[in-house]
């Protein structure tokens, strides 16, 4: 395998491209229109933005309102998409790097939401009727769409390494 064809540049491409759709989005929302004044903006009788302050985990579990929990959940991002980094680096599958990258770029735009505003800006709601998807950001969607990309990956049947033929070779 060619350097320029390893499976981490393919996750890190993943994880920049995630990290700025992520962070452009919600700077543009925020600063560049008046959503905050205006909202909710309804796309049809299924999709809406609306501002939503997360200071918790996904789903809004374990909500921080104190300086600690929110420099834990900063710092505990950074680990993570530390590790994820370190794991996507070592990916032998396109599959997994490009998985891993989507992981760990939402992490960093979330964490850095969390950094800079004390808690995550989500703005995308769906629902239907009386059904009600929680409100989420492109960080989350990409975090999504990374572990079905893991959960896919896993199921792969393992392809043994290729090894380089030895020149020598005794038949």
């Amino acid at each position: 395998m060619t350097p320029s064809r390893t499976p981490s540049r393919l996750g890190l491409a993943a994880l920049l491209a995630t990290l700025a759709l992520d962070q452009a989005s919600k700077l543009w929302l925020y600063l560049g229109t008046d959503l905050v004044l205006t909202q909710p903006w309804r796309f049809g009788p299924y999709a809406e933005f609306v501002v939503v302050w997360n200071r918790g985990v996904s789903y809004g579990l374990f909500q921080q309102e104190g300086g600690f929990g929110r420099w834990f959940l900063v710092v505990l991002s950074l680990a993570a998409a530390l590790g994820l980094g370190v794991w996507m680096r070592r990916a032998h599958s396109r599959l997994l790097a490009l998985a891993l990258g989507l992981i760990a770029g939402g992490a960093l735009g979330n964490a850095i939401d969390r950094a800079a505003y004390g808690a995550v800006f989500d703005f995308v709601h769906l629902h239907a009727g009386a059904w009600s998807w929680y409100v989420f950001n492109v960080a989350d969607a990409a975090i999504v769409a990374g572990v079905i990309g893991l959960i896919l990956d896993g199921l792969m049947p393992q392809r043994s390494p290729r090894r380089p033929a030895e020149k020598n070779a005794v038949l």
